[in-house]
């Protein structure tokens, strides 16, 4: 799957070419904005969709710690105020 394109477009063009532009977005592609040669935004899509292989899940997983279930709920429980207007300032 090829990666969506990225491209550096002037200010003006984001203003003549708004629709074109704003349909690439909604295709995945993002876009550097300039004014007078410097970069000053970018416009990216909020909703991207990114692939990870399952592969790479489980190699990233693989040397993380085993958590006990029970032990970790035991200390969330015993670290919730169970009222917040009982304290001793």
């Amino acid at each position: 799957m090829a990666k969506p394109a990225h491209r550096e477009i002037t200010q003006r063009e984001l203003r003549n070419d708004s629709g074109a532009i704003m349909r690439g977005v909604e295709r995945g592609e993002s876009f550097t904005i300039t004014r007078n040669g410097t970069p000053i935004g970018r416009l990216i899509p909020l909703r991207r969709r990114i692939y990870v292989p399952r592969e790479h899940v489980r190699a990233a997983f693989a040397t993380a710690a085993m958590i006990d279930a029970d032990r970790f709920r035991a200390d969330l429980d015993a670290d919730i105020d169970q009222d917040p207007f009982d304290r001793d300032w």
